[in-house]
């Protein structure tokens, strides 16, 4: 069924909505994590100083920001100008984002007592702002608009945590002490994103992606027992299952079958994994996203182009297929360099693809 906004573009047949779904899209989609944002001069113009969490409750910044991406580079979708914490920093659990820092917990999760402090959430009520924000977009945006939420691991890491951290070890460490607990935390998680992204969805988003970003920590014993049910209930649930989804989290290379398996249209791949053999490993019934390295952007056009184009010639083989960087943008990244980047994406895309695309090699292999 089409899903015309209210400037009656069609959404259903955009490039990105036929890639997730693994037809062949007119030209390649693509779209950047975290590309509305810091490495902007019109987002650091319009969005002055203070915490993201306070830019995110005036919907018709958070909206313009929206926006910003989607006019200079001409994506194929707009993602929303949002935050993972936003959440549980609605529900009053003391979070609140630092600037420069990212993330902190006042008073981090140490006992079944905390779960009190997540008790109350309501997204229609608490995340009302953002409510606001999608349908301010839905009137203007001519393309798909993601929303998101964050994997339960990925939140209660930054509860359990206090502050930022690539070593998760308070979080692993009490997950291994107090199963019971942890299991009790990610279950009131869950509910909590699946309340958000319903709401985002009856406000009129098109497309969902879970960031549980920080789950590559966990070796795939560890994930299968304190994951794996959770993820699949998300993505079973009836609502969020009626728009197309994607997973994404980085170093999560060897739990990628476990992702597939939990139920999202499309698997987010970091720009240490080749998309070729993760096609290979899944087959082709899931699509993929991704992956060029965020890193080559910070370096001059000739590197970065070349990078994706590497990027594209790794996904040929890959039917469902949409054109994303590794990780999120670089707050230093140069925009004239992506708006190279997405331009030989959209200009030469299609045709790197297709000259691998049906082989009969390709046909072999997926007999």
């Amino acid at each position: 069924m089409d899903i015309p906004n209210e400037n009656n573009a069609t959404i259903t047949d955009s490039a990105f909505i036929a890639g997730i779904n693994g037809a062949k899209p007119h030209r390649t989609p693509v779209w950047m994590m975290r590309q509305a944002g810091r490495s902007l001069p019109e987002y650091r113009a319009k969005r002055g100083i203070g915490s993201i969490l306070d830019a995110l409750k005036d919907p018709s910044l958070a909206c313009e920001i929206t926006l910003q991406p989607v006019a200079r580079y001409d994506v194929d979708a707009a993602i929303l100008y949002s935050d993972i914490i936003v959440p549980v920093h609605a529900a009053g659990f003391g979070v609140e984002i630092i600037p420069g820092k990212g993330p902190v917990t006042e008073k981090p999760f140490t006992r079944t007592a905390d779960l009190a402090r997540l008790d109350n959430f309501d997204a229609s009520r608490d995340t009302a702002y953002v409510m606001d924000t999608i349908k301010l977009l839905k009137k203007e945006l001519k393309v798909p608009l993601i929303g998101f939420a964050g994997g339960p691991f990925t939140v209660a890491s930054y509860l359990i945590e206090g502050e930022p951290t690539r070593t998760f070890t308070k979080t692993r460490q009490f997950m291994n002490e107090n199963p019971d607990i942890f299991d009790q935390l990610l279950e009131r998680l869950t509910e909590i994103t699946i309340d958000f992204l319903c709401n985002q969805i009856s406000s009129g988003i098109d497309a969902v992606q879970i960031f549980d970003s920080w789950v590559g920590a966990l070796n795939r014993t560890e994930y299968e027992r304190f994951i794996s049910s959770h993820m699949k209930r998300i993505f079973a649930n009836e609502t969020i299952n009626s728009v197309p989804t994607i997973l994404f989290g980085v170093n999560t290379e060897p739990l990628l079958d476990l992702f597939a398996q939990s139920g999202p249209t499309a698997l987010g791949i970091d720009a240490n994994t080749s998309i070729a053999a993760t096609t290979v490993r899944l087959g082709s019934t899931i699509a993929l996203q991704g992956n060029l390295d965020p890193t080559l952007c910070l370096t001059d056009s000739k590197t970065a182009v070349s990078g994706a184009h590497r990027v594209l010639v790794d996904s040929r083989n890959t039917p469902g297929y949409i054109f994303n960087l590794g990780h999120g943008v670089l707050p230093e990244t140069d925009p004239e360099i992506l708006g190279e980047v997405v331009s030989y994406v959209h200009e030469h895309g299609r045709a790197i693809r297709d000259s691998a695309y049906e082989t009969d090699e390709y046909r072999s292999a997926h007999a």
